[in-house]
């Protein structure tokens, strides 16, 4: 079964010219959407640190596997943030990780609006252990692999009370591999996303909050996630959400005084070849540590 869902994977992301992955998925992207636009770091003027886990697929051995740490923080006057991200992303035998630094420059507009310039500069490192596989030699869709790289990002954002607008592309430059005689192997390849969410009071206590996101990328088919969110109040919310009509899942959002606890589970839709739910946790945490800083929770 590992090497038939490895097998499904890669030719699924096979081109002509290679084998690239592509970034992490998250479901609670909204909570913590430092994990696709850098523009984000320090947006909410406080400071913020996030644990995020998700299996995908959890029945199945080598399922991927994604765990996220980041932390930001908003400093001088409110006018700069400065972040930190570190991501391992498991496939089968292939594994990502990355480490990141992040920051921002803010632009305060009419009203509560805030614009915000972000970037992000970090290490990647993508491993392919296939020791484990029974393979035949020479398989070009199974190369071995164990290859760092540079990356930098950047992302732009708008965001008030009542809305939160976002473009970026966090990992700029493709990765490839040269296997020699010419042969090329694109390990990675780079994402665009374009998010937008908007909060609508039903009445003083309970609000509605649609979002919708887009991503895409040079060798990958385009694909926009829906969610709506019920909130009561600031500190509990549910939602439902769906991934290109392909999957659907469930949103549940606590929180207790600085703690916010978050939980997806995802389900295939009738057109997903995998039949296997998906669970993502989160737990984070937002301060007010300095005395510039905002003394009430944002919801964005």
């Amino acid at each position: 079964m590992k090497l038939i869902l490895l097998a499904s994977l890669l030719v699924l992301a096979t081109s002509m010219n290679g084998i690239a992955q592509q970034d992490p998925v998250y479901a609670q992207y909204q909570n913590n959407p430092l994990v696709i636009n850098p523009a984000y770091t320090g947006i909410n003027n406080r400071f913020n640190a996030n644990l995020q886990y998700r299996s995908q697929w959890s029945a199945v051995e080598g399922h991927p596997e994604t765990f996220n740490f980041n932390s930001h923080l908003s400093i001088v006057d409110n006018k700069v943030g400065v972040g930190v991200m570190f991501i391992q992303d498991k496939i089968g035998e292939n594994t990502m990780t990355e480490f990141s630094v992040t920051g921002s420059y803010k632009i305060k507009l009419k009203g509560d609006q805030v614009f915000s310039f972000g970037m992000q500069f970090g290490l990647m490192r993508f491993t392919n252990n296939n020791s484990s596989l029974n393979l035949q030699p020479g398989d070009p869709y199974f190369t071995p692999y164990n290859v760092s790289h540079f990356n930098t990002g950047a992302g732009m954002m708008l965001k008030s009370d009542r809305y939160l607008f976002g473009i970026a592309v966090p990992r700029l430059l493709p990765v490839t591999l040269n296997q020699g005689q010419g042969q090329n192997i694109l390990v990675y390849d780079r994402t665009y996303y374009f998010l937008g969410s908007y909060m609508a009071f039903l009445s003083e206590r309970v609000r509605l909050r649609p979002a919708v996101l887009f991503h895409t990328s040079d060798k990958f088919k385009s694909s926009i996630d829906l969610n709506v969110n019920l909130q009561i109040e600031d500190f509990y919310s549910a939602g439902l959400f769906t991934r290109g009509l392909n999957t659907y899942g469930l949103l549940l959002q606590m929180i207790v005084k600085h703690y916010r606890f978050g939980y997806a589970i995802e389900v295939p839709g009738s057109k997903t070849a995998i039949p296997f739910t998906t669970h993502e946790f989160m737990l984070g945490i937002s301060l007010s540590t300095y005395g510039f800083h905002d003394h009430s929770f944002s919801v964005f």
